[in-house]
């Protein structure tokens, strides 16, 4: 017997997936709209990612 997931409001949502394809999203947006490769920088402000350089 095959089950399947019930139609309509009770589906499970993993948070975590939802904001990674979210990001994905806004990654593919970013370089489709450049007009060279991304830089790391670049990936990283479309991210958001915040990183501590070392001051030396």
């Amino acid at each position: 017997m095959r089950r399947v997931a019930p139609v309509g409001g009770t589906a499970v949502q993993d948070h975590v997936a939802l904001a990674e394809i979210e990001l994905c999203g806004e990654l593919i947006i970013a370089a489709s709209a450049a007009e060279d490769r991304l830089s790391l920088e670049s990936i990283d402000a479309v991210l958001r990612v915040a990183e501590e350089r070392n001051p030396d």
